[in-house]
């Protein structure tokens, strides 16, 4: 078959590739003039399978009030006239229900889980270099009562299958020495050994170009700006090319991966896509003393922080902004994650100018992603990733290519459509 993938993301340029490695004909259209340059440019790194925890839970609500004053909370909602946020909070307040959380869980393991042996295996054969560490993630927590309660969660991961450990304050400064100058802050964390990290805007640059000369096409500075139908299936995709001028892509099947972007593309043909973005930042650092810099991926609890190792670089990356489709960076929030870089590793990094940047997570009101047949025969979605679509995005690919090509994907996870 003749497949369009319409974004080039960890999500459309993996959807590409298992397309053809299935024997696809695949062309992959992006506005941006190469894979990988919005949401998966410069997130956590963290490949975190043992925290696919979702933001709604039964404590979710409390917190969400406690902070909606703060301006550098970790979690923010910024009202708007957009009926679409509200509906959108209204279903993530139902998937705060307790009945919700183990279900949730279970579907966001499984994906999670299969991505990362996917990665692995995609890591041996094809050899891109994406500053890969496979170390585990590092939880430290700095308050009791949210260590404590972070063992219900550890618990349901367990239950998941997840190797999930709790550890002490002295074993946090074990496992990684470049905290023991912040060993006060710290009463304890969560250890996973098997999670892992890397940069993900590498490791899409180097699968589109192992897929390009494998034969998928890259139509960059490209827009979709409508799917067309003939009322029963989708005939095409209007684009404007980069010297501007209208054409219409035809193919027999349609992967939508454009993250928080695709109920734009979507609405008109009546496809349901509740995903709303959830805007995140980043910065990264240049390290100064390589030995007081974590090698360890690390997460702050208390401020929803996760950092990670790229070679001479740190990156810091977390928070969640619900106000809309803006990518305007608040310096408040920036300031933020450079205070917490100072406080616990001084002037082992160069915080003098970081490079601060932010990204449109898209984001379910579950967590779980949409992956899978859409109610026309032909459309298909892979989006709504939120936190988690570097650490489902090989997974994912994989499976939305067996779902397009007719087959039923290997994990145990709710395929919309099947």
């Amino acid at each position: 078959m003749k497949v369009v993938v319409l974004g080039s993301g960890i999500l459309g340029t993996s959807s590409a590739w298992w397309l053809r490695e299935a024997g696809h004909e695949v062309t992959v259209v992006d506005r941006q003039p190469g894979a990988g340059r919005e949401t998966s440019f410069a997130n956590g790194g963290q490949i975190s399978v043992s925290y696919s925890v979702p933001w709604a839970n039964p404590a979710a609500p409390r917190k969400i009030f406690n902070w909606a004053f703060r301006p550098d909370s970790p979690l923010l909602f910024r009202p708007t006239a957009d009926w679409r946020q509200w509906q959108w909070a209204l279903a993530f307040l139902r998937e705060c229900m307790p009945s919700r959380l183990a279900p949730n869980v279970r579907a966001m393991v499984a994906m999670a889980s299969y991505s990362r042996h996917t990665l692995q295996d995609m890591r041996s054969t094809l050899g891109i270099d994406y500053h890969h560490l496979s170390r585990g993630i590092l939880q430290f927590y700095r308050d009791e009562a949210d260590f404590e309660a972070s063992q219900r969660a550890a618990d349901v991961m367990r239950d998941a299958g997840v190797d999930r450990r709790t550890i002490s304050a002295d074993e946090v400064i074990n496992i990684e020495p470049a905290l023991a100058a912040s060993r006060s802050l710290i009463v304890g964390g969560d250890f996973t050994p098997d999670d892992e990290s890397g940069d993900v805007h590498a490791f899409t640059e180097g699968l589109a170009t192992r897929a390009a000369a494998a034969g998928v096409e890259f139509r960059y500075s490209t827009q979709a700006t409508r799917l067309v139908s003939d009322g029963s299936r989708i005939t095409s995709v209007e684009v404007i090319d980069p010297d501007g001028s209208y054409q219409q892509l035809r193919a027999d099947a349609f992967v939508v991966a454009l993250g928080s972007h695709s109920p734009a593309l979507l609405r008109p043909l009546g496809v349901p896509c509740l995903v709303y973005p959830a805007k995140g930042y980043s910065a990264t650092y240049p390290v100064l003393d390589p030995d007081r810099v974590p090698q360890v991926s690390l997460t702050d609890a208390a401020h929803k922080l996760v950092m990670s190792r790229f070679g001479d670089r740190l990156r810091i990356a977390g928070t969640a902004e619900f106000g809309g489709y803006s990518r305007e960076l608040d310096p408040i929030r920036c300031e933020a994650i450079t205070r917490v870089a100072r406080e616990l590793f001084g002037d082992a990094l160069d915080t003098t100018a970081p490079a601060y940047w932010s990204g449109l997570r898209p984001a379910t009101p579950s967590n779980v992603p949409l992956v899978g047949r859409s109610r026309i025969a032909n459309l298909f979605l892979n989006t709504g990733h939120g936190t988690l679509g570097w650490t489902m995005g090989a997974g994912s690919g994989r499976a939305i290519a067996d779902i397009v090509s007719g087959k039923r994907p290997e994990p145990d996870f709710p395929f919309i459509g099947l």
